[in-house]
């Protein structure tokens, strides 16, 4: 069972679905280059975000799967042309904007 942080009430059901539209649009501003459309999703307390630090030109994100509740979000799915595991958990900001996004490899690079 996920217990909510004390000073943060649970977000609702919209915040949560917004907040999962805004990752799908994310996944879609970093694959064409969008620098400034990713920037947009993000919140102005946003932590630094490992999908921003980890972007070779030529990568495309292809989505397996799509879990959230709350205030958070897990991506799983797989790099193109690499064909390399990940998993994305991002955090969202009581407005459905990202706050923050750790990723997980299911393997090392080849």
């Amino acid at each position: 069972m996920d217990i909510p942080h004390p000073r943060r009430p649970a977000p609702s059901r919209v915040v949560t679905e917004s907040g999962v539209d805004h990752v799908r649009l994310a996944y879609d501003y970093l694959d064409a280059g969008d620098v400034d459309g990713y920037g947009s999703l993000l919140d102005a307390d946003a932590l630094g975000t490992d999908l921003e630090q980890s972007r070779p030109p030529g990568i495309r994100h292809l989505i397996n799967r799509i879990v959230a509740d709350g205030d958070c979000v897990v991506v799983m799915g797989r790099l193109a042309p690499q064909h390399r595991e990940f998993v994305d958990v991002f955090t969202l900001s009581p407005e459905g904007m990202l706050r923050s996004c750790r990723r997980y490899y299911a393997d090392a690079p080849a």
